[in-house]
C-alpha cells in the first residue's frame, strides 16, 4: 500500500501515512459484522450470510445507499488476526457464507485473513460483494480464495457512470473485472438451494434509466447467457440528503419503471434471474452501522 493501485482508480497514495481515494489508510476498518439476510436466496438461505462491511469505498457513487460507511463515517480498526476471528465466528453462528462487502482496498490483509480462518477451520464459501469497479490484479490476488463473485454492473452508459460515480470508465472497467471472475469460477454450482461457487450479476435500477438497465441486462446476456445468474433490483433508496444536485435521482423506482426492464429481460430470454416483489426500497435494506460492538459479537 505504499503506492495503492489495489482499485481502478489506482491513486498512487502511500496509504502508510494518508488516504486513499477509498478514504482509508493502511488499517482495516470495519462498520459491521453480522447474519445478513436480505441477499438473494441463495446466498442468504435460511441462516443468513456472514457479511462483513468494510469502511470506506473507491467508487463513492452520489446515490449510495450505504453512504455513511462508504465516506468514512462508520466503522473501527481490527487487525488481520481479529478480522480472522470474526469470519470464524460469523461460521459459528450459522453463516452459510462469508460476504466481504466492499473489500477492494484492503485486499491483501483480508486475503491473509481468509487464509488464517481456513486453518483454523473456516469451510464456508467466500462472497466477494462489490461494485464491479476492480482490477484484473487485483481480482487475480483472489484466485482459489473467492467461491462467489456478486459484482454490480452498475452502467453501460459513461454519460451515467461520469455522473453519478466520476467513472467515466465504469463500462470498460466492470466488462474486463467480471470476465476475470468468471474466468475464475465459473457457471454455478448448487449444493440443494445454496450456491457454493459462481457469479451472481446485480443490477439496481435507478430512476429514469430504464434504457441503460436494458443495455446492462442485453450486455450480460449476449456475454454470458445462462452461466451467470443477474439480479435485477429495485430497491433504490432515495436519500434526499445527497441529492440536492441530483433531483432527478431523489424518488423511488416505480413499478411502472421496474415492470418495463423485467418485461425485457423476459424478452432476451433471461431466465437465471431474480427479481424483487413488492415495495423494496424501505429503510431495513440499510443495516445499523453505529451500534456494532466488536468486543460483543467476538464474545
Amino acid at each position: 500500500m505504499q503506492t495503492c493501485n489495489l482499485c481502478p482508480r489506482n491513486c498512487k497514495v502511500n496509504r502508510n501515512i494518508e488516504a486513499g481515494v477509498c478514504g482509508e489508510f493502511d488499517t482495516i476498518r470495519i462498520a459491521r459484522a453480522s447474519l445478513h439476510m436480505w441477499e438473494e436466496p441463495p446466498i442468504s438461505g435460511t441462516n443468513g450470510s456472514g457479511t462483513v462491511f468494510f469502511t470506506g469505498c473507491p467508487l463513492h457513487c452520489v446515490f449510495c445507499q450505504n453512504h455513511n460507511i462508504a465516506d468514512g463515517t462508520n466503522g473501527i480498526a481490527i487487525t488481520v488476526d481479529e478480522l480472522s476471528a470474526i469470519f470464524l465466528k460469523l461460521q459459528e453462528i450459522g453463516a452459510h457464507n462469508i460476504n466481504l462487502v466492499t473489500a477492494t482496498h484492503f485486499v491483501p490483509d483480508v486475503v491473509s485473513a481468509i487464509n488464517k480462518a481456513k486453518e483454523n477451520g473456516l469451510v464456508v464459501p467466500i462472497v466477494y460483494n462489490t461494485s464491479g469497479y476492480e482490477t484484473v490484479e487485483t481480482l487475480g490476488m483472489l484466485d482459489g480464495i473467492v467461491d462467489v463473485y456478486l459484482p454490480d454492473f452498475k452502467y453501460v452508459s459513461a454519460k451515467l457512470s461520469s455522473k453519478y460515480s466520476n467513472a467515466k470508465d465504469y463500462f470498460d472497467v466492470a466488462s474486463k473485472a467480471l470476465s476475470e471472475m468468471f474466468r475464475q469460477v465459473g457457471t454455478p454450482q448448487f449444493d440443494g438451494d445454496l450456491i457454493k461457487k459462481g457469479v451472481v450479476v446485480r443490477h439496481l435500477i435507478l430512476p429514469g434509466c430504464t434504457d441503460d438497465s436494458k443495455a446492462v441486462l442485453d450486455y450480460l446476456y449476449r456475454t454470458y447467457g445462462d452461466d451467470i445468474f443477474i439480479s435485477i433490483m429495485n430497491q433504490y433508496t432515495p436519500l434526499s440528503a445527497q441529492l440536492a444536485r441530483y433531483p432527478e435521482l431523489d424518488r423511488t423506482l416505480t413499478d411502472a419503471e421496474y415492470d418495463e426492464v423485467v418485461d425485457f429481460a423476459v424478452e432476451l430470454g433471461i431466465t437465471n434471474a431474480f427479481v424483487q416483489e413488492g415495495a423494496a426500497a424501505q429503510e431495513s435494506f440499510i443495516p445499523d452501522f453505529e451500534n456494532w460492538d466488536k468486543e460483543e459479537f467476538l464474545k
